[in-house]
């Protein structure tokens, strides 16, 4: 049975990827080692951090749920 390894992006992200119309990739597909906290990866130029992991199980199996960092910058934002 694969692993499914979902990636949890805070409300201000999840937006700005729906508005942005970003796919996010299924970057762990076909690897034999799970994300571990500390792993950075970049969905649409922007760098998110994993921050923390929680195992669930549910009816269709094993379940890595990732919760990750802000993708929000200052430098996004703030000028002077």
């Amino acid at each position: 049975m694969e692993l499914r390894i979902v990636p949890t992006f805070a409300l201000d992200d999840q937006a700005w990827i729906r508005r942005s119309s970003i796919s996010v990739p299924r970057f762990w597909d076909g690897h034999p080692i799970a994300p571990a906290t500390g792993d950075v990866l970049r969905v649409g130029g922007r760098q998110f951090t994993i921050v923390g992991r929680v195992w669930e199980q549910d009816a269709d199996g094993p379940l890595l749920r990732l919760y990750l960092s802000s993708g929000h910058a200052e430098s996004d934002t703030m000028f002077g």
